[in-house]
């Protein structure tokens, strides 16, 4: 039996990086309020690919407030949405099965899960010991895919807002340094990564714009009055109505050796 706080006994928030603690746990409705959703030619290929359907179990790994978990759940499988802050768990609702854990410590029993997704969070985790678990909760053949909506940076509004929040986020890991790929090329446990991408885009008026920056760990992290700095120069992007936000939406997947 476990008690939702991890395979060792620990509290499994302890292993979330600071940042992301204090951020993500002070910016839930932010998060589910500003943050891009997945595009349905993503979730079908998924769906496909793994494949997903009921008889299916998913374990949604750092599930935030089930951006991911939801879009799963609809194509019949079940899903288990593995999330360490409690208020990101409290937002993804009752419909929707959540338990208390991290990457590197997963509350569920070995060979248990058909499939592991992680949407917008694999760069938080560290990447070995994550992957050591994955394996371990993964039926024999089973698929790890990771999903990212990642900024078009040939876009204008894009480079404004990373002009804007570069500085706060010199000490975190971030997606784009392709540090998370690391783990991979040593690993035995997993084949290589395939990848697919799957255009994606968001339009969002100044309250919208300013919920995704404030979404953002680094920012939601700050003390308030630098945070509303930060956040009044967002908002005049879109001053003057709403701003178009593309993405690709990649689509990583891999099978369990």
């Amino acid at each position: 039996m476990f008690d939702g706080l991890g395979m060792s006994g620990e509290n499994p928030a302890m292993s979330v990086h600071p940042v992301a603690a204090a951020g993500f746990g002070r910016s839930a409705d932010a998060y589910e309020r500003g943050r891009p959703g997945y595009p349905a030619a993503a979730i079908r290929w998924l769906a496909e690919r793994v494949p997903l359907r009921a008889g299916v179990t998913i374990m949604d790994l750092a599930a935030g407030t089930g951006k991911l978990s939801r879009p799963l759940a609809g194509t019949g499988a079940r899903v288990i949405a593995v999330e360490p802050l409690a208020a990101m768990r409290h937002a993804i609702g009752s419909e929707i099965e959540t338990l208390e854990g991290t990457a590197e410590a997963i509350p569920l029993p070995y060979s248990s899960a058909d499939a592991v997704t992680v949407g917008q969070a694999f760069h938080w985790f560290d990447g070995e010991p994550a992957l050591a678990e994955i394996h371990r909760v993964l039926r024999p053949g089973g698929s790890l895919a990771l999903l990212w909506n990642t900024r078009r940076m040939e876009d204008a509004i894009h480079v404004s807002i990373e002009r804007l929040i570069r500085p706060h986020c010199e000490q975190v890991p971030r997606h784009g340094t392709r540090a998370w790929r690391e783990p991979f090329t040593r690993t035995a446990l997993f084949e290589p990564l395939e990848e697919v991408e799957f255009a994606h885009e968001q339009r969002l008026d100044v309250h919208e714009l300013d919920a995704r920056v404030a979404s953002t760990s680094a920012i939601a992290a700050l003390p308030a009055d630098e945070r509303e700095t930060v956040l009044r120069e967002v908002r005049a992007l879109a001053a003057n109505g709403p701003v178009k936000l593309r993405y690709r939406c990649e689509v990583h997947v891999t099978r369990r050796t």
